[in-house]
């Protein structure tokens, strides 16, 4: 059984783009595995078995993406709106006053070094649905804190 998963048009456009590098990928490593095994002898040949295993990897992770895109439900961005949805930009501040913006987004997408978070994510649950000036308590691994949302917007993301 599998389960729907959302995802913004951004992120549907990067995995489809991530499936075709990757059948790029492989197009050249199947010609050095072929090249290699004409050298001879296999067995020794870390051309020829670091290759083949490479086509393993670059052949999961095709398997798993084409897998996954069947499932996703894209998600069109919002233009405007005074609440936390997905996909919208979060601006929130902690209670030492140090402020974070985030992206809510599909788990497929997230990627919290450029700050966009997984909408199945601690601080993703505590934040929709809700308004600018709400504080909201997010139960993390490292604890529980208390985040104040400063700002909500809807645009189209940077990267």
């Amino acid at each position: 059984m599998t389960v729907d998963r959302h995802i913004t048009p951004e992120g549907l456009k990067n995995l489809q783009q991530e499936i075709e590098d990757l059948w790029a990928e492989r197009r050249k490593v199947c010609a050095a595995v072929s090249a290699a095994a004409e050298e001879g002898d296999r067995s020794e040949n870390a051309e020829y078995i670091y290759g083949k295993k490479r086509m393993r990897q670059i052949d999961g992770r095709i398997r798993y993406l084409s897998k996954t895109l069947d499932t996703l439900i894209v998600v069109e961005q919002r233009h405007e709106g005074d609440r936390v949805y997905f996909g919208a930009w979060v601006t929130v501040m902690d209670e030492e006053g140090k402020e974070a913006t985030y992206r809510i987004v599909g788990p497929d997408e997230s990627d919290s070094r450029v700050g966009r978070i997984s909408s199945e994510s601690p601080m993703a649950k505590a934040l929709l649905g809700k308004k600018e000036g709400v504080w909201v308590t997010v139960k993390r691994p490292a604890g529980v804190a208390d985040f104040e949302i400063l700002k909500i917007e809807y645009r189209l993301p940077a990267d």
